[in-house]
């Protein structure tokens, strides 16, 4: 579906197969006003505001607040190492639980399942087997299916997503499999699309 995103600078971790590490350092200073005219300029009615990890940025809340005032569905990407607890309650919370190839899965803030709801999601970027078994034991653990959807996603040109739903089936277990769609539609560095 058309979704606007938009992109803050800025993350606390380093994921081994970060593909967006230019919002560490890059992008440049805009007003409140400035991004939602940005934002309606293209006549879409989903925006969804990722990163980098946007909620390391206080400005982030009124952000969303005012995104949700106007348009019809927002969605928050974050790592799951920031607390969601005080996310404006209309806005879609996708929460990236980090698996161990990340190199980060120590960083995991496991209080967020708490503040799940239904109409969000939690997501694992599965780059091997270790990470599969891993997630499908966080899912059990942490009873995510009952909550919201969960999606596991395969680590592009390192994870066949033809393995990772053979694993998924072979399982049984009822998550999504999710892929990058850019990445097939267009080359995977193309960015603004």
């Amino acid at each position: 579906m058309p979704c606007v995103f938009i992109r803050l600078t800025g993350c606390h971790l380093r994921c081994t197969y970060c593909d967006t590490e230019y919002a560490f350092y890059e992008g440049g200073w805009m007003a409140l006003d400035e991004i939602m005219a940005r934002v309606r300029d293209y006549g879409c009615g989903m925006a969804e505001v990722t990163g980098g990890e946007p909620l390391l940025q206080p400005a982030v809340y009124p952000l969303m607040k005012r995104l949700a005032d106007e348009f019809e569905t927002v969605l928050l990407e974050t790592s799951g190492a920031m607390l969601i607890d005080k996310v404006d309650p209309r806005v879609i919370r996708i929460v990236d639980f980090k698996c161990p190839s990340s190199g980060e899965v120590q960083r995991n803030c496991w209080d967020n399942v708490g503040w799940l709801r239904a109409a969000d999601e939690v997501k694992f970027v599965i780059g091997d087997r270790e990470d599969y078994d891993w997630s499908k034991s966080a899912v059990n653990e942490h009873d995510l299916l009952s909550r919201c959807p969960v999606l596991f996603s395969p680590v592009h040109d390192k994870l066949s997503p033809t393995e990772l739903a053979a694993w998924v089936l072979a399982d049984g277990l009822n998550v999504r499999i999710q892929l990058q769609l850019h990445k097939f539609i267009w080359t995977p560095e193309t960015r603004g699309v």
